[in-house]
């Protein structure tokens, strides 16, 4: 049985027990920083077992996508070497809300398994667990399932405190939890291993295969067990084990999910296929986990999840590279992933472009660290040596790019081990020179060591400074001369640093008295966390470290900064208010053309949806609420309501923006002073940008007024091309354009007809008789696959007894339609005589017996392959 068969049958058995069928949720978790990845089926269900959520249900099921592959559930080490292990995988489960408990879940789960109907596994090959405790479990598969006493295990706290246990769950040190059940398959005796709670238990022999948890209790700080007033269930079965099982094979990776994967993997990094190869195990699991993360939004990066992913496909590079490839091929089996999964989760094939684009920019930016850091590691392993010194692991790491798990990896298959505490050492001895040089490296590699910058901006546009220092070509100078692009640090300044998604500000730093020295600043970063670097060119003049200046910003474009920065928040109330709560910010960018804003959101917004939201922010707009910006504890400003934004760090105090009552969120970003500042809000696009990702484009103030402008001019443009008298009558011209047109069609097709009908009469004559059938092969200059076949039918009803090909082409692309009478068509199909054809002139087609059409490439050919159809009539004539 096929893994994607077996998906279907545990959704469509649980659908048949009353439980809704959910969608898979995101990999990554949406209003959940606790966990990196998704890596449970209960996990878009948590707030529903805490009581935080509800439902229209109270069963549930679902095949969920999981990523084990950082933070606590790290399964990434032993991908590839053992059996079971993977980044990715998929967790079948089902779900009870305060419905149904112990017995029906452990029915279910028997019945699904063991039943002719479903799974129909031999009951004799399974055996289960219980907690030491749950008499209630141990009777039910004891007295009413039928298990036998000696294949009912009952583990105990296992893990060295109380509950402590295989057996029993906790979602943490306090709240919901309970014992759990646990089916086991029994690979035979010859395997090596021993059951649940034996000295052999982690053997290959007994494999669990389900997980019941029954959530009865709820954890005090206490220790005190609390009885739940509605106890619930939570199952979890691992696809890949349960497809192992069925298909009679040990490892995961020998399913038919894996196999055309590590075909795949063997054919791009061009050696033989063998499953006795852990590299394409690793190369087969990690495209999985990189497409669909990449397909949920998340990219490669330096940190948090899209590290990640970057160390996983850093990982599969590595396992090509060892295997012989050298250019990128990892990219390239995206398409034989969306062939195996695409049916089953559709965002593979919509994003597979975007995935395929991603992997092969990695590939290239890492092909030339991986070339110098093997080359590096090859000759510190050439010695023979047992361990690698840290000092080379630290450098791999600081000057490579090389995570030191990579490292790690590539020592294991030399039985390596890493001088972990030289690296400690070392990694410890760099952050030390830092802290003694007070010295940071910023994105653009300047090394800045001195005093912090102020912030004046929130209040002043232009301010008396001091330079603190310059750099020129990434080096520190004591001076910039006329002509030379650079980077100017002050003690204080206007100019807002970029971050928190608005982009730095602009302006000119001026030589104190307007006279001398004048530098022009077009964009301005941080330097460090406190200091700001001013980029840009000194226009005129010298500027000297120590020089007294004034910085003054662009006001226009910072002023326009400002709307769009306040209409984001804005628009993310908005978009809460109009959408629904679960709407949470993914990334913006706001400038002073524009303000762009990514949101998580499972599909399109239409345009009525749209349109509300744009109400709603202009309403605020209209209003005029003043705008309040107040320092806070960052526990007290979450506590108020504050919103937190994507992607941001905060520190213990934290700047608190709110807009009147419809939005308050944490930002240090610069803003209008009251809402009406910003005009005029008008949104200019909306799309997807990843799976339950969509993007916002919108503008305001000035801007807006052009856009509208603009769409009014086009407007009354189209109105003068279509002669309308106004604006107004567009539409009304727009319709009876197209009914105009459809009418046309019409026309064009009766003519066609009545062509066909006049061609017909012209082509019977030039038939040949071939064992009394009529056979025909003519090429009809100009006419489309619809004349074609109308065409086909006159023959057919003309000559009676026929099989007939009928050709046009372009310069470019042969059209082809072959059709045999009813009484001819058993000896002669029309599918296979039009792929005769077809494989002629660079094609292919395929129909019914009667009529098939098809398409080529190669027009020169057409008049020898029309010219064959009588030859290949006979011969099929013949065999009847």
């Amino acid at each position: 049985m096929k893994a994607a068969e077996i998906r279907r049958k545990f959704l469509d058995f649980f659908a048949s027990k009353g439980h809704q069928i959910v969608s898979s949720s995101s990999l990554v978790p949406h209003d959940d920083p606790t966990l990196l990845f998704t890596n449970a089926g209960m996990n878009q269900f948590k707030d529903v077992f805490l009581g935080f959520d509800k439902r229209p249900y109270t069963r549930a099921t679902t095949s969920q996508k999981c990523v084990r592959a950082g933070g606590k559930h790290n399964d990434l080490e032993n991908v590839g070497y053992t059996a079971r292990h993977h980044t990715f995988f998929e967790m079948l489960g089902n779900f009870s809300f305060g419905d149904y408990f112990k017995r029906d879940a452990i029915h279910y789960a028997w019945e699904f398994l063991t039943s002719p109907a479903w799974l129909n596994l031999p009951k004799d090959k399974l055996m289960v667990t219980v907690y030491a405790t749950d008499d209630e479990a141990y009777a039910i598969w004891h007295e009413e399932i039928g298990v036998p006493a000696e294949k009912i295990v009952r583990i105990g706290d296992n893990k060295g405190a109380p509950y402590a246990s295989d057996n029993f769950w906790q979602m943490g040190d306090t709240g919901p939890c309970g014992p759990c059940t646990e089916i086991f398959y029994d690979h035979g005796a010859h395997i090596w291993g021993g059951p649940p709670g034996s000295p052999e238990e982690d053997g290959d022999r007994f494999i669990e295969i389900w997980n019941n948890v029954f959530m009865q209790f709820n954890r005090t700080e206490d220790g005190v067990m609390h009885p739940l007033p509605k106890p619930s269930v939570d199952t979890g079965m691992g696809l890949e084990r349960i497809s192992a099982v069925l298909q009679g094979v040990h490892a995961n990776y020998e399913i038919d999910l894996f196999q055309n994967l590590l075909q795949a993997a063997a054919r791009e990094v061009g050696v033989p296929f063998s499953m006795d190869v852990p590299s394409l195990k690793v190369i087969a699991d990690h495209i999985r986990a990189c497409s669909f993360l990449i397909a949920d939004g998340v990219m490669p990066s330096n940190d948090g999840r899209g590290y990640v992913l970057r160390r996983i496909i850093r990982r599969a590079i590595r396992h090509g590279y060892k295997l012989g490839q050298k250019q990128p091929f990892f990219h390239r089996l995206v398409q034989d992933l969306v062939n195996e999964m695409g049916d089953a989760y559709p965002e593979l094939r919509q994003q597979q472009a975007q995935i395929e684009d991603a992997l092969k920019q990695e590939e290239v930016k890492f092909a030339e660290t991986l070339e110098n850091g093997m080359v590096l590691l090859e000759a510190a392993l050439a010695n023979q040596a047992t361990t690698l010194d840290g000092a080379t692991a630290f450098k791999l790491y600081d000057t490579y790019g090389f995570p030191l798990d990579l490292t790690a990896d590539i020592c294991r298959e030399r039985e390596v081990t890493i001088d972990q505490a030289g690296f400690d050492a070392a990694m410890e001895a760099q952050r030390a020179l830092s802290r003694a040089a007070s010295s940071f490296k910023t994105q653009g590699q300047l090394e800045y060591s001195g005093s912090d910058t102020r912030f004046e901006g929130y209040d002043n546009s232009s301010v008396d400074a001091h330079v603190l220092a310059l750099y020129k070509d990434g080096q520190a100078v004591n001076s910039l001369n006329a002509g030379d692009e650079g980077v100017v640090v002050l003690d204080c300044t206007a100019f807002y640093a970029e971050g928190g998604g608005q982009v730095g500000d602009r302006g000119e730093i001026a030589a104190a008295g307007g006279v001398g020295a004048l530098f022009d600043v077009v964009d301005t970063q941080k330097v460090t966390a406190t200091a700001f670097g001013h980029h840009g060119t000194l226009a005129r003049g010298q500027l000297q470290v120590g020089d007294s200046v004034q910085a003054t910003i662009d006001l226009h474009a910072r002023r326009a900064t400002e709307r769009n920065h306040s209409a984001t928040h804005l628009l993310h109330a908005a978009l809460r208010e109009v959408l629904g709560k679960h709407v949470q910010q993914k990334g913006s960018l706001v400038n002073h053309e524009r303000t762009r804003f990514d949101f998580a959101h499972t599909g399109p917004v239409t345009a009525d949806e749209l349109a509300e939201i744009e109400r709603v922010v202009n309403r605020v707009v209209c209003a005029n609420y003043a705008v309040d910006c107040r320092l806070m504890r960052h526990e007290d400003a979450i506590k108020a309501g504050a919103m937190a934004l994507f992607g941001e760090k905060y520190g213990d105090e934290v700047r608190v923006l709110k807009m009147g009552e419809f939005s308050t969120e944490l930002c240090g970003g610069t803003h209008v002073e009251r809402t009406g500042d910003i005009g005029l809000f008008k949104i200019v696009t909306e799309a997807g940008v990843a799976a339950g990702v969509r993007r916002i484009e919108a503008v305001t103030g000035e801007a807006a007024v052009a856009y509208v402008q603009a769409q009014d001019a086009l407007l009354r443009d189209a109105a003068n091309q279509l002669k309308a008298q106004s604006t107004d009558d567009v539409g009304n011209k727009i319709h009876a354009l197209q009914d105009h047109a459809k009418a046309l069609e019409k026309e064009i097709a009766r003519l066609k007809g009545k062509l066909a009908s006049s061609m017909g009469d012209e082509l019977t004559a030039q038939a040949q008789d071939i064992q009394g059938v009529k056979v025909l092969a003519v090429e009809l200059e100009g006419a489309d696959s619809a004349a074609l076949r109308e065409t086909m039918d006159k023959l057919k009803d003309k000559l009676k007894s026929a099989v007939i090909v009928l050709a046009s082409r372009s310069s470019d692309k042969v059209q082809l339609a072959a059709g045999a009478t009813a009484d001819v068509c058993k000896k002669v199909k029309a599918g296979e005589l039009v792929n005769f054809v077809a494989a002629q002139v660079g094609g292919k087609g395929g129909g019914k017996p009667d009529m098939a059409m098809a398409g080529g490439s190669e027009p020169a050919k057409l008049p020898a392959a029309l010219a064959s159809v009588a030859d290949w009539v006979n011969s099929q004539l013949a065999k009847a």
